[in-house]
């Protein structure tokens, strides 16, 4: 099953444009969405979801209409929000044997074992009878990913799902989602460049509603390739070396000031040049260094 989303528009009443003619095709596996706050991923999620209407444009699931045909989406797509609300006094197996009855599992046997498999998958069978209330940030989110999993969808949409969690309890989940992602399409919305890096073979850059860049993580990188300078600046240098240079990140290390900077050439002298990595990638493509996006790409099958 592809996913293939043309010409998406989104403006909300405020007369903000979360979405301009978005177009993007994704393949099984797991597929990396980043972009800073506001850049309108939220928006994308939820209309893929079935959440909130788009303006203008299509999207299709195989031969679901996305747009059109919402009950048919729903009945092959599992979906985890950034706030992701729950009943803290209900037990994890309960609430998942409620909702796995609202997904139509109306079998009781069946629905038994559809409960208990997805507590096992998601490492949580142990703390099954727990009310909700007393699950960690971690618990929480994997539990989220075992409600999206019920009725085995095809599409699972995951927006910022390890914002919050401890570095444990975010390989935990990283762990979790490279195995879902090897059956189904799993996009991943996120702010967090290193989930991209750890977890996708084809990703996306947006800002401001629009697409800017896609393809294979690994192959964007090296297209910086000889194009990222590093020095370090005191607080009284970095106001000259941003108004002289196209700095493209900054960061305190051990009290000094560490500057990226996109040249195609030295930048000058105490610049060094060195490997870019897909926080580079990331910044230069925010910042409009990296222009032209490379033709869409489609995702292999994991």
């Amino acid at each position: 099953m592809e996913l293939r989303i043309q010409n998406l528009s989104k403006r909300y009443p405020n007369g903000t444009q979360a979405l301009s003619d978005v177009s993007l095709t994704v393949k099984a596996g797991m597929f990396g969405l980043l972009g800073p706050n506001g850049a309108g991923k939220s928006t994308l999620m939820r209309t893929l979801a079935t959440l909130q209407e788009a303006d203008s444009g299509s999207a299709t699931l195989g031969d679901i209409d996305v747009l059109r045909n919402k009950d048919a989406v729903r009945r092959v797509l599992g979906y985890l929000p950034q706030d992701f609300g729950l009943y803290p006094k209900v037990s994890a197996e309960d609430l998942l044997e409620h909702l796995a009855v609202l997904k139509g599992l109306s079998s009781a046997r069946e629905r038994k074992q559809v409960v208990s498999a997805l507590l096992n998958q998601t490492n949580l069978h142990a703390v099954r009878k727990k009310p909700l209330g007393s699950f960690s940030g971690g618990m929480r989110q994997r539990f989220g990913i075992a409600q999206a999993l019920l009725g085995n969808p095809r599409l699972l949409i995951v927006d910022e799902p390890t914002a919050g969690l401890d570095p444990e309890e975010r390989v935990r989940f990283h762990n979790l989602l490279s195995d879902i992602g090897r059956d189904v399409i799993v996009i991943l919305s996120t702010h967090i460049v290193a989930d991209v890096h750890e977890l996708c073979s084809q990703m996306a850059v947006m800002d401001k509603g629009r697409m800017l860049l896609t393809g294979e993580p690994q192959t964007i990188i090296s297209q910086l390739s000889g194009r990222i300078w590093r020095r370090f600046a005191e607080k009284t240098e970095l106001a000259g070396v941003q108004a002289q240079h196209r700095v493209i990140s900054t960061r305190l290390v051990m009290g000094r000031t560490r500057v990226h900077v996109y040249s195609e050439g030295s930048p000058g002298a105490g610049f060094e040049l060195v490997e870019p990595d897909l926080e580079d990638a990331y910044f230069a493509t925010i910042k409009g260094h990296v222009r032209e996006a490379p033709a869409p790409t489609t995702q292999a099958v994991g």
